[in-house]
């Protein structure tokens, strides 16, 4: 069959650089799931990169990177600007080659990934509030020391390292015929996109690649619709780890030509992913990790066949789990919250404890105050936080206190 020729590393490059990093990659598991092969009416598998070295793929790129320097470019040492899982690849690769590696992280950088780059070996700065600002000095410090810089996925061995998880899902998935990637600047989609276009065109078939950004940062749909690399203004978003303002050159000309579909995804529709991994698979991913499962559990993903779904990352801060597990109940419906006006007279609290138990729901947290805006001068307002078990769970507690001549208003 004809090569199919695409921008950037062909498939020679990906086989070199598979036998470059398999030397500290492990090979992930490839996990099934049953609850999103029924959404889907597919079967669906999870290619778990949360359980990779240093808690993301990141660490192929780094090490395929690093690995080709010269040794004149290596004696300098190398540098890179990250908040999380870049960093900790490109300090884990350049300690396992010998290395010295100077990374810039923002002053407000979780501490468990401070801690862990840190650990690797690497010497952290902390500059700036965000990466923009480290990456402006990691490239002076460049200029200046003659470090060689590592971009987190603008380069052509950085897309071959990445790449590699393409080549290692088809020999455990062979009948695959879709793959859903998150997608932040590239990197990763347009190597395993670009390996695994280029492979199946030897073989006489087709494969379908859906990439995933988080509705809040999302360069790519735009960039596609100009047909060149545009800059977008992020907002606020759970999945920082793929919060990027512009694709990367190299990777939007792989990405154009080889990915098929690109879909978004609400910080909401990630924390319900992100709860549904942890409760149905067991498995901790960070909210950038969960957007290929957000997007099936959306609906945006239909006639897919055999579909891996690449959980990229698991390098979450404990305290932010925390938050997102409660958005996550909360998008679900299984955590309510609500405010009630009551009389302020014995017994009324009670009474209200009761009403929620006869409707086999559980009061968490209780907020008791005379001081609420709306409250009249004989009232009090409770807030109330409740576990809940859904949609209709949540209706059938309104309806019950409704029933009772209360008004309750729901906290959203």
């Amino acid at each position: 069959m004809p090569e199919l020729t695409l921008a950037g590393p062909s498939l020679a490059d990906f086989e070199s650089a598979r036998s470059v990093v398999s030397r500290v990659a492990e090979i992930t598991p490839m996990e099934s799931s049953r609850f999103l092969g029924e959404l889907l009416g597919s079967p669906v598998y999870l290619k778990c990169e949360n359980l990779q070295r240093t808690g993301s793929y990141k660490i192929r790129g780094a090490y395929n990177r690093i690995s080709r320097l010269t040794d004149e470019e290596k004696s300098h040492g190398v540098v890179a600007a990250s908040a999380g899982n870049h960093a900790q690849g490109v300090a884990f690769a350049a300690r396992e080659l010998g290395i010295s590696a100077t990374i810039f992280m923002p002053v407000g950088v979780a501490l468990p990934k401070l801690q862990a780059t840190r650990n690797y070996g690497a010497e952290v700065v902390l500059r700036g509030h965000a990466v923009d600002e480290a990456l402006r000095t990691a490239a002076e410090f460049a200029a200046n020391t003659g470090a060689v810089f590592i971009p987190p996925f603008d380069h052509p061995d950085v897309v071959a390292g990445q790449g590699t998880l393409g080549l290692e899902m088809l020999d455990q998935v062979p009948d695959l015929q879709t793959v859903i990637v998150p997608i932040g600047g590239g990197g990763l989609i347009s190597g395993v996109a670009s390996a695994l276009k280029q492979k199946f065109a030897l073989q006489g078939r087709s494969v379908r690649i859906i990439g995933v950004q988080a509705e809040n940062a999302a360069p790519y749909p735009v960039s596609i619709l100009n047909g060149v690399s545009t800059a977008i203004k992020i907002l606020p978003t759970i999945a920082d780890g793929i919060a990027v303002n512009k694709p990367g050159i190299l990777n939007f000309e792989i990405i154009k030509d080889a990915v098929d579909e690109i879909v978004t995804v609400t910080d909401d529709d990630i924390a319900r992913a992100m709860l549904v991994l942890l409760e149905r698979a067991k498995l901790v991913v960070e909210p950038a990790g969960a957007v290929a499962v957000a997007a099936i559990m959306t609906g945006q993903v239909k006639d897919a066949g055999v579909t891996v779904a690449i959980l990229s990352g698991g390098n979450i801060d404990p305290l932010v789990m925390e938050r997102v597990i409660s958005r996550g109940l909360a998008a679900s419906d299984r955590y309510l919250k609500l405010r009630l006006m009551l009389p302020d007279r014995p017994g009324q609290l009670a009474r209200i404890a009761e009403l929620i138990s006869e409707a086999n729901a559980n009061v968490v947290e209780v907020l008791h105050t005379r001081h609420g805006r709306n409250a009249l001068i004989s009232d009090v307002e409770i807030e109330l936080s409740i576990e809940t078990r859904g949609p209709e769970h949540v209706q059938r507690v309104l309806g019950h206190l409704i029933e009772a001549g209360y008004e309750p208003r729901v906290d959203f």
